[in-house]
């Protein structure tokens, strides 16, 4: 009975099509955020909404679902009436980590969800202690290739993207590293501070301030280009590390079997809204963000390799949830 109610919707969702479009959105939207108040998610979430809200002349009312990493929230956009009026604003981890971390997560994130737009990419940089013996990338290599295990990197968490970042210089340097999860990225920070842990891939915009006042030391950044923040530091890969990309990326997406022409109005406002000014100044200055929008194909298809690149990094790296 619940497969037949479901089918139903969707099938009076693609029935609808530019109809349904046409009078958007007639009613309030929830934009559903998968984690508490306060996170980066939230700030992206809550800016996104207020210029939607500008732009349609309708309240897009952001709700704050946290738990099970982010699952509980994007479970509950999985199964939402596909009309639009539901909508989820995510960091990537629900998307493309969760499902190939854990044994089985409530909804698939390729068949339940109707991507809108990529808004923005996280960034992380590889730091150290100013004044640690270790001051090179190879300095590090070569110190983990004599005392397997003796280096040690903190991390917010299991499955998160400062360990994944960790987990892929293992692998891509053939070395042996301690990883030490921490609840949270202040408290890894503390102990890269002390002098606890050797290094840590953190966030550009949560290291900048130390790296300008000249108590971390930058190696690189994780992804392919360059942060902004940041232009005179190298990327991995031009420090030697071959195909290393590790970011986070936010976005939006709707239940699988929204019309499209909603999806497609939705990209396009969303898309306009994060050319603003105060849009970028907030995202960018205040949050450490790269802007990245395209397509609904586009996410689409940034969620298909993340899932096919992360299973096989978690694999290789034997990972497992806790």
């Amino acid at each position: 009975m619940i497969w037949r109610v479901t089918g139903a919707l969707v099938a009076l969702a693609v029935l609808a099509g530019p109809a349904a479009a046409q009078g958007y959105p007639s009613k309030p939207v929830r934009v559903i955020v998968p984690y508490v108040a306060g996170g980066a998610a939230d700030i992206f979430g809550r800016t996104i909404a207020q210029k939607l809200s500008e732009a349609f002349k309708q309240n897009f009312v952001v709700e704050n679902r946290g738990g099970a990493n982010g699952g509980i929230g994007t479970d509950a956009v999985a199964k939402s009436a596909p009309d639009g009026y539901t909508l989820l604003v995510t960091a990537s981890g629900p998307i493309t980590v969760n499902p190939v971390l854990y044994t089985s997560v409530p909804y698939d994130p390729l068949k339940d969800f109707a991507p809108v737009s990529q808004g923005t990419v996280f960034q992380y940089v590889l730091v150290t202690l100013a004044n640690s013996p270790i001051r090179t990338l190879d300095d590090l290599v070569s110190r983990a290739k004599a005392s397997p295990g003796a280096v040690s990197y903190g991390s917010t968490g299991v499955g998160g993207g400062n360990h994944l970042a960790g987990e892929l210089l293992a692998l891509t340097t053939a070395t042996r590293l301690t990883h030490v999860p921490y609840r949270g990225s202040a408290a890894a920070l503390t102990d890269l501070l002390g002098g606890h842990i050797a290094f840590m891939f953190d966030t550009v915009i949560t290291s900048v301030p130390h790296i300008q006042a000249g108590t971390l030391r930058p190696f690189a950044v994780s992804s392919q280009k360059r942060a902004s923040a940041l232009p005179d530091v190298p990327t991995m890969e031009e420090r030697g590390a071959r195909d290393f990309n590790i970011t986070q990326w936010q976005g939006m997406l709707a239940p699988a079997g929204t019309p499209k022409a909603i999806v497609d109005r939705l990209n396009e406002e969303m898309v306009r809204a994060l050319q603003a000014p105060d849009v970028r100044e907030r995202l960018i200055t205040q949050g450490g963000a790269e802007i990245v929008t395209g397509s609904p194909e586009e996410l689409a298809a940034l969620i298909r390799r993340e899932l096919q690149s992360y299973a096989k990094l978690i694999k290789d790296a034997g990972i497992t949830a806790q």
